[in-house]
Order: C-alpha cells, then structure tokens, then sequence
C-alpha cells in the first residue's frame, strides 16, 4: 500500500474507533472493542489493508485480538459507548512512584495552574513515563509538566498504562505538579514566571 493511502487510512480508522463509532453504525463495548467485520464494513477496506494498517501504526494505537479490535485509548467522552470504568478495567494499574510527564503548551500553563490538567473532550489525560517516549505526548510541546504519582493517589486518583504504553489518569490537581521542564526557547525565556504561576512559592515542589 502507498504511503499516503497508508496514512487516510490509518487516520480514518483511528477517527472510527476513538470518535465515531456509534454514527457510523459500529457496536462498541465499554471498553472500546468492536467486530473487525464492521470496521471493515464501514470503511470499505479488506482485511489485509487492515492488518498492514495496523502494523504499520507507529504508536502501536490499535489492537486486534482475534475477530475484535479497538484504539488503546484517545477516546471521546462524549457519544462514545466507552465509560471510564470499563477502559481503566482493560490496562493495567501502574503503582510505582516514579514521575510522569505530561507535555503542554506555554498559553495553557495559566489555566493548569488554576485547575490542574483535565482531559477536556477525551477520557483521561495522557502522560508519559518516559521524556524521550513519541507515546502519552504530542510531537510538539513547549513544556513537559513533572507529575507525582504518589500525589495522585494520595487524591484518590488511580494511574494506569494503556497496552501501548500511555500513562492515563482521569486528572491531575495542580497540587501533584512537583516540576516543569521546559523545551522550546520560549518556553526556556519564561519558565522562571511558569513555575511561580504553577508553584508560587515553591512549596509544592519544583524542578
């Protein structure tokens, strides 16, 4: 298959899964698994485009377990049969106390600082345990946000790791910030101004 039908493809059939699902007549459990039959039925492709989309995926976002299939996560919250109990049943609950990481941009600092990070129109947000991982983060950030998980569940919110390695929570209260580093030179130029919005006097730790 071409590169750019390999592309619209792969990017119609994550739309599907993640966003679209039940407009265009595919049944989808609470944790995101469809039948490969509908999905192949809704986007008019075989299967063998399917597996090769599927391969070819470079942040492993798709599953296929025998004749189901599903989008590890990135999900709608809004007219999508997922709920948040059935997905978080299907990965796995990370317990270690190692920082999590979560990329974001210089304008949206101001906002986090006043109300944590929230998953906006998606499930959970999306973090990384890693800094240099392409999973749980944009291609493009300004600043990377350390978070505690210690914190979080000190807050009674779980952290889990989706199959392709995506750390999801269902938030993050400012208070489980304990760092920012940041990337770009902007972000470099301010990053003395984030970390009092986002720590104030430091006392909730910052790096």
């Amino acid at each position: 298959m071409g590169r750019d039908r390999l592309t619209d493809t792969s990017k119609k059939l994550s739309w599907l899964l993640r966003h679209a699902a039940p407009s265009q007549g595919v049944a989808m459990d609470d944790a995101g698994w469809v039948a490969v039959d509908d999905v192949l039925k809704a986007l008019r492709i075989s299967r063998p485009v399917l597996d090769e989309v599927v391969e070819k995926n470079t942040k492993n976002r798709l599953e296929i377990r025998g004749d189901r299939m599903r989008a590890s996560q990135g999900h709608s919250r809004d007219g999508m049969p997922v709920t948040l109990a059935g997905l978080e049943a299907s990965w796995e609950e990370v317990h270690d106390d190692a920082s999590i990481w979560h990329g974001t941009s210089v304008d949206a600092v101001r906002g986090i600082a006043r109300d944590g990070i929230r998953p906006a129109a998606r499930t959970h947000v999306h973090c990384t345990d890693a800094l240099g991982s392409a999973v749980g983060k944009r291609a493009k950030v300004d600043v990377m946000l350390e978070i505690s998980p210690a914190r979080l569940r000190a807050r009674g919110v779980r952290v889990f790791r989706s199959q392709n390695g995506v750390i999801l929570v269902r938030e993050v209260p400012v208070q489980c910030l304990v760092g920012l580093l940041p990337i770009v030179a902007r972000a470099q130029r301010e990053a003395e101004a984030l970390r009092a919005l986002l720590f104030g006097d430091g006392s909730r730790g910052a790096a």
